[in-house]
């Protein structure tokens, strides 16, 4: 079974243009679909932030991006710091869920959506990263679309204790989900 995990897709950080923004939420919507329809499980993880960054818990730039399908069956964990699993549920519930598979996607490439694929390395699982399922801002010193590059090149080529972090296009993943 594969769990897929879409990190911080939430309205305030979209404020800021985003690289592929509307391509990411398709790919991460064909993706969760795929993944239900073959039994597995969609986490969404949602950033906990200030008033100021417009993630204050419940409020309007809190909320998960409208334009992504979140269905019933589906777990929302809520994180305060770049790693997802760090003081939440996340871990436990994949303990729970014992995928074979853990897919990754979200915003913003640099921060969360790395700091959360190193730790789920350093858990042990299996990790396959959506390699245009991820997105990030252009920053001062760098512009979004090296950073996402930089990115994948970086998880693909990380020293792991168990699989290597795989990384493959959401078109080539769904193709190969539907083989199956």
């Amino acid at each position: 079974m594969d769990v897929l995990i879409v990190i911080d897709m939430q309205e305030a950080l979209f404020r800021t243009p985003r690289l592929r923004s509307e391509a990411v939420i398709t790919h991460i919507n064909n993706i969760a679909s795929a993944v239900r329809q073959k039994g597995g499980h969609v986490i969404f993880i949602q950033h906990n932030g200030t008033e100021e960054e417009g993630l204050f818990p419940h409020s309007e730039g809190w909320a998960i991006l409208p334009a992504l399908d979140v269905a019933p069956p589906d777990t929302v964990i809520e994180k305060s710091v770049c790693d997802a699993f760090y003081e939440t549920e996340l871990f436990n519930t994949l303990a729970q869920l014992a995928p074979a598979r853990v897919i990754v996607t979200g915003c913003a490439t640099d921060f969360c959506v790395d700091t959360t694929i190193r730790s789920a390395v350093s858990h042990n699982l299996n990790v396959i990263v959506i390699s245009d399922g991820h997105t990030t801002a252009d920053r001062p010193h760098l512009d979004a679309q090296s950073i996402v590059r930089h990115h994948n090149w970086m998880w693909e080529n990380l020293i792991t204790p168990k699989a290597p972090v795989r990384l493959i296009t959401a078109a080539a993943f769904l193709a190969e989900l539907y083989e199956c």
